[in-house]
């Protein structure tokens, strides 16, 4: 096999400072012009370049067999190490964080030999998960063309493309999921709080439970969840109402916050005195006539729809757990049956 060791992406010195010749120094591979120098690969694992999706590839070298051109001498060896990675599905791979070099100047190179590696394979997307005890290699994954992706409490996620065009990895996420939660007892009276932390415009203001939704949780968990934390109520979830869809709500991240209809299991209020100041049963009439839910289109609206669930004039979301054979994986699909024999809500216009 024929392998041009020159390439037409610019990686940072792809051949130089990270080759180890048997018996004699390395010679400088980094000029494209003239001819180029015939190698051979020879893997140091048993496998070889047969590898499967998401298979822990375990080899950590690999070698090439120089034939030389113009008089030099031939069957020259040298090898290279590669960081452990797996294959993803999408013809990438992922870096295994928990096998990175230590030191810099060794991550460096091992670096930079492994993506040349991994353009010689064809590879297209590099996934870099940096842990935050491994800071210190962020500007040199940097130097070498990666770009920032997200990051999290405890790590920084790194991508590189590799093939000419343009970037086809998916961006971060782009919105964050809150939940409110319309709470009424059998006294018609509705769960409220007042938060200790809040804008100027909306101090004493009684309002819903709110919250987000954490890392892989189901919005009616969590609007269960957020409910108990804040006011130590114990309820049941009902049904979505109700979605709002804004833009640009936090650094430049749009919002999707779900307003839920739960129902009360407990009575006894024990409120988190961390982020709530106060929490109380409220009759729903002087809930809604506070001068900022009149005042308030989207307010007022949520109210007069959670109102309308209540008289069975309007219908909501139930919760359906299905399994796609696309991904094989328990889902909850949100929708409502208004024929369905227990149905208790009807299709009446607002």
């Amino acid at each position: 096999m024929e392998l041009k060791l020159c390439v037409s992406k610019s990686l940072s010195r792809p051949f130089c400072n990270s080759s180890h010749i048997v018996g004699r120094k390395a010679p400088q591979l980094c000029s494209c012009k003239g001819n180029f120098t015939k190698a051979s690969y020879l893997s140091t694992s048993g496998n070889g370049m047969s590898l499967v999706a998401k298979e822990r590839v375990m080899v950590d070298t690999y070698s090439f067999r120089m034939n030389g051109n113009n008089g030099a001498s031939p069957n020259i060896y040298f090898s290279k190490r590669v960081l452990d990675y797996l294959d993803d599905e999408y013809g990438g791979v992922v870096i295994n964080p928990e096998n990175l070099p230590s030191n810099p100047s060794v991550f460096a190179s091992v670096l930079r030999s492994s993506l040349s590696r991994w353009m010689l394979m064809g590879k297209k997307g590099v996934w870099l998960k940096l842990p935050l005890e491994k800071s210190e290699l962020v500007p040199i994954a940097v130097k070498e063309g990666f770009q920032y992706h997200h990051a999290e409490r405890r790590y920084l996620m790194m991508t590189y493309w590799i093939p000419e065009g343009p970037c086809m990895l998916p961006d971060n996420a782009s919105h964050q999921v809150g939940v409110g939660s319309f709470v009424i007892n059998e006294n018609n009276e509705v769960l409220v709080v007042q938060e200790k932390h809040t804008a100027p415009a909306l101090t004493g203001l009684w309002k819903l439970p709110t919250g987000f939704i954490q890392e892989s949780e189901e919005i009616f968990t969590g609007a269960v969840r957020e409910v108990k934390e804040e006011t130590g109520i114990d309820t049941e979830f009902i049904e979505v109402v109700a979605f709002r869809h804004a833009q640009n709500v936090a650094f430049q991240k749009s919002d999707l916050f779900f307003v839920c209809m739960l129902r009360p299991l407990s009575n006894q209020i024990m409120i988190d005195d961390i982020e709530v100041q106060a929490a109380k049963w409220m009759p729903l009439d002087e809930f809604t006539e506070q001068p900022l839910i009149q005042s308030d289109n989207m307010f007022k609206k949520i109210i007069d729809i959670c109102i309308a669930r209540l008289g069975k004039k309007y219908c909501g979301l139930n919760v359906h757990p299905v399994v796609s054979k696309f991904d094989g994986k328990l889902s909850s699909l949100y929708y409502n049956i208004v024929d369905a024999p227990d149905s208790n809500c009807q299709t009446t216009s607002l």
